[in-house]
């Protein structure tokens, strides 16, 4: 549990944390006062909120998670473009329209930025929030290019009167992706009483706010008539998914094995459900909300009511923390996947258990006991 604990903190007592250190032999940018070039995104962080810092994250790179994989990217690519990417950082009413216009841009725009000093290598760990590799204060910073701005982006922004939930439901029905309504959220520009929001707290938020929506739909669809499994992986991250008739309910299990990213010398197992609401943040933190958000992605897609199991399963492959991003796109992998009809739970169960090669999770659920036992007005459909 320590690393699990300390996430690069230097808590081990070495002088530079294993993980940190295969980020820093990645870099290729030599210390500068200045940046010329393109900012696909901004950050804003948590410490001391509200009087929070942040500012634009400064790379040739779309910062675009299904791009990355889509070029085929392995998981030490990705760790290279994090590596040199720079945070810059101000108090951020400093910059705040600057700020907002890479935000409603749709695809990185010039910037030019002059630093207190030359930019050093600060990494943190979060688990949310991709890794960024370099830091620097803002002393200057001008936009010097145009800003892209989708039609729908821009009336659902201009709308003052219109609330976050709502905003963020309409930009989803149009199309605008998950990390673009991020990035709107975190820049302030969504709502009625609008404020920066740290980006971490926003990735859960939009995750939350639209498989919530969207679960209210999934109530009104017919259950599915079949016990269905999917399955997928992406950078040691394997997801199992059982689909059972039913009305909506939703279990996550999450699995470190031993000596992972976090496990330390033991596995650690961690569960989490729920039924129409939710109480409570999850103990499996963003990761819940995000695999939650691709499954209704799916369920809405096929228009069709299940209750689900979920299992994460984490290797050693998986060596630095991307962020819950890797989650979300391995679960929407795991369910563009053509699945497998199986005629009972118990046949689920064990192919589950032959895709992740163990069972050991199938004791941390409680669904699965219970839709055992329990016959609905479902069983009989």
């Amino acid at each position: 549990m320590q690393c699990a604990e300390c996430k690069g903190k230097g808590k081990c007592g070495l002088p530079r944390c294993p993980i940190t250190s295969r980020f820093y032999a990645q870099l290729a940018v030599k210390p500068t006062t200045s940046y010329q070039g393109s900012s696909p995104s901004v950050f804003i962080g948590s410490y001391g909120y509200p009087e929070v810092r942040g500012g634009p994250l400064l790379i040739n790179d779309g910062d675009h998670p299904p791009e990355w994989l889509a070029q085929g990217l392995t998981i030490d690519d990705i760790v290279g473009i994090r590596a040199r990417t720079i945070r810059g950082s101000s108090g951020i009413h400093h910059f705040r329209d600057n700020l907002q216009e890479i935000a409603l841009s749709s695809s990185p725009i010039d910037v030019d930025v002059v630093f207190e000093k030359p930019i050093a290598f600060s990494l943190t760990f979060d688990g949310t929030v991709a890794p960024v590799g370099l830091s620097g204060s803002i002393r200057q910073m001008a936009v010097t290019g145009s800003a892209k701005v989708d039609r729908t982006v821009d009336r659902v922004t201009s709308d003052l009167d219109l609330g976050a939930t709502d905003a963020c439901v309409t930009l989803m029905e149009s199309d605008i992706d998950v990390y673009q309504i991020t990035k709107l959220m975190t820049a302030g520009l969504l709502g009625i009483r609008r404020h920066f929001v740290p980006t971490r707290w926003a990735i859960t938020a939009v995750d939350d706010t639209l498989s919530t929506r969207m679960k209210k739909k999934i109530s009104a669809f017919v259950p599915l008539e079949e016990i269905e499994i999917f399955s997928g992986e992406i950078f040691g991250n394997r997801i199992v998914c059982i689909l059972v008739p039913g009305d909506w309910k939703y279990e996550m299990i999450e699995i470190w094995g031993r000596h992972t990213l976090w496990g330390g010398d033991q596995e650690i197992i961690v569960q989490d459900r729920e039924g129409m609401t939710k109480h409570g943040y999850s103990p499996i933190s963003g990761a819940y909300y995000s695999a939650r958000l691709a499954v209704c992605e799916y369920l809405t897609q096929v228009r069709r009511q299940a209750r689900v199991i979920l299992v994460r399963s984490i290797s050693s492959d998986y060596w630095a923390p991307l962020g819950t991003w890797v989650i979300r796109e391995a679960t929407r992998q795991a369910m563009a996947n053509r699945p497998r009809t199986l005629p009972s739970l118990d046949a689920a169960v064990q192919e589950a258990s032959a895709r992740l090669g163990f069972d050991r999770w199938v004791r941390h659920s409680t669904l699965i006991p219970e839709l055992r036992t329990q016959r609905t007005l479902f069983s009989f459909y």
